[in-house]
């Protein structure tokens, strides 16, 4: 391998990460939660499930294609590649960045995360406010900023989200993110064999469809979350809901978390696997 120490240690570092996947026992409560959730979706007629859930693909799709050509996006974009500059000269573009070591482009990664994070942490304190307003565009907003964090994720580490399969690319790095610890490993390999794939042969074997039954699990908790909200959002201290508030941001701030930390994990691998790649 063609790697200094640090990225030898980091590489480790990820693939201990990758095999606690695989080593992951899911609880009696998880396997009963699977069992009730592969019955209640096998009550639907196979051709209903598969409909349903290629629209929500292409719903996610597009709306991951409508992030990425914002103004608010390509201004993002604009001060990842200036920071990239601040730290060598000699970049010019997107693609250069993939010449920084792994730690310099970590770094960048972090700054978008840690953003985003605080993003979803004030997007849960508004839920958690009991507004009307709030609860019903909570959804929507922790799919655009975790969307939104998986794209800076990728152009932090020099690669271009502005083609089909880039924007296909981060939307499978959010699912597999946002997928039950017991089925990362499926989600992961799934990604490692489009990593192998070159060009055409990613835009050949593309599957019928990204989200699967299991899918349904983030949005249940999101669920989840508004009832609990409700429940506590007329027990106010002072006036402020302040139980509330909190449930609202620290789900939030949880969720963000989970999916940029495996994202930042997943593009570090992907630069790596690459710069070995390159040097055989």
């Amino acid at each position: 391998m063609n790697f200094s120490k640090r990225e030898e240690h980091l590489w480790e570092e990820l693939h201990e990460w990758r095999q606690s996947f695989f080593e992951y026992e899911p609880t009696d409560l998880e396997n009963t939660y699977d069992k009730w959730l592969d019955k209640a979706f096998s009550l639907l007629p196979e051709n209903i499930q598969d409909q349903f859930f290629l629209k929500v693909d292409d719903w996610l799709f597009q709306l991951n294609a409508l992030l990425r050509g914002t103004t608010l996006q390509q201004e993002a974009a604009e001060r990842v590649l200036a920071g990239a500059r601040s730290m060598d000269e000699q970049i010019h573009s997107m693609e250069d960045m993939r010449s920084m070591p792994v730690d310099k482009l970590t770094f960048l990664a972090e700054q978008q995360a840690s953003k985003h994070r605080l993003y979803s942490l004030f997007q849960g304190g508004m839920t958690g406010s009991g507004q009307t307003l709030a609860i019903s565009s909570d959804f929507i907003a922790m799919l655009v900023i975790n969307l939104r964090a998986v794209q800076l994720t990728a152009m932090s580490f020099g690669y271009e989200v502005q083609s089909p399969k880039g924007l296909l690319e981060t939307l499978k790095v959010f699912n597999v993110s946002t997928m039950p610890e017991r089925m990362k490993m499926f989600g992961w390999e799934d990604l490692m064999e489009d990593i192998q794939k070159d060009d055409q042969q990613f835009y050949y074997d593309v599957p019928d469809r990204i989200t699967e039954p299991i899918w349904i699990d983030e949005p249940l908790k999101q669920l989840l979350k508004t009832a609990f909200i409700l429940m506590f959002s007329k027990r106010k201290i002072s006036g402020v809901p302040f139980i509330s508030i909190m449930i609202g941001a620290g789900v939030n701030y949880q969720t963000t978390r989970k999916v940029t930390r495996f994202a930042i994990k997943y593009y570090q691998y992907k630069h790596l696997y690459e710069k070995n790649s390159s040097s055989l």
